[in-house]
C-alpha cells in the first residue's frame, strides 16, 4: 500500500471523525451513568473521552504538516 499525503490526509480525518464520535458517546453515557448512581464510573468515562479528545488535537496536528 502507497501511502501518499492525500492517502494520509484521509485516514486522519477518518480518525478525528472517529474519535469525536467516541467522545460524544462516552460523555452522553457518562451523564447515564452518573444518574445511575456511580459518579465513580461515569467520572472514569469522561476522563476518557478527554483521552479522545487529545488524541484528535495530535492527530490534527499530525494532519497540518501534511500541508
Amino acid at each position: 500500500m502507497e501511502l501518499d499525503k492525500p492517502k494520509l490526509e484521509h485516514l486522519m480525518e477518518h480518525w478525528i471523525e472517529h474519535n469525536d464520535s467516541h467522545s460524544k458517546s462516552f460523555n452522553e453515557w457518562a451523564g447515564k451513568i452518573e444518574a445511575a448512581g456511580y459518579a465513580d464510573i461515569a467520572e472514569d468515562v469522561r476522563s476518557a473521552a478527554k483521552k479522545m479528545d487529545e488524541c484528535s488535537v495530535l492527530l490534527e496536528t499530525a494532519r497540518q504538516k501534511l500541508e
